[in-house]
């Protein structure tokens, strides 16, 4: 007998389990400090159209186990796991998963910021 296939939902609920929500206005003080990273994990159409957090990584979802392996050729040497993680989406949910993903590769703190508007109406800095 097989596992019952799990859904959308049931990934994200896990994912919201293991991450950490943090408000905008929880993180905007955290901007800068050389200790935080931020991610911005949209699609670079997206991120085109709306901006993003003022010197985050443009790292999209479907790449974000390639960037965040120090083994891989593809590894983006800003992601370290002596740092804090900041992961925002469009809404929460891909941030919610990404974060999930860093926190299984061994990243212990990711943080999910939820989305970029949310972000951009609190006054967090953009670009």
């Amino acid at each position: 007998m097989g596992q019952t296939p799990k859904t959308a939902s049931q990934y994200l609920e896990e994912a919201n389990q293991v991450v950490e929500r943090l408000s905008p206005e929880d993180a905007i003080p955290r901007h800068g400090d050389s200790n935080v990273v931020f991610i911005d994990v949209r699609d670079g159409k997206d991120i085109d159209q709306t901006g993003t957090i003022a010197g985050a990584l443009r790292i999209p979802r479907g790449f974000i186990e390639f960037a965040a392996d120090d083994t891989s050729k593809l590894h983006n040497p800003a992601l370290t796991k002596d740092k804090e993680i900041m992961v925002v989406c469009a809404a929460g949910g891909m941030a919610a998963l990404t974060g999930r993903t860093l926190r299984d590769m061994g990243y212990p703190t990711v943080y999910n910021v939820g989305g970029f508007n949310a972000w951009k109406d609190a006054g967090g800095p953009v670009e």
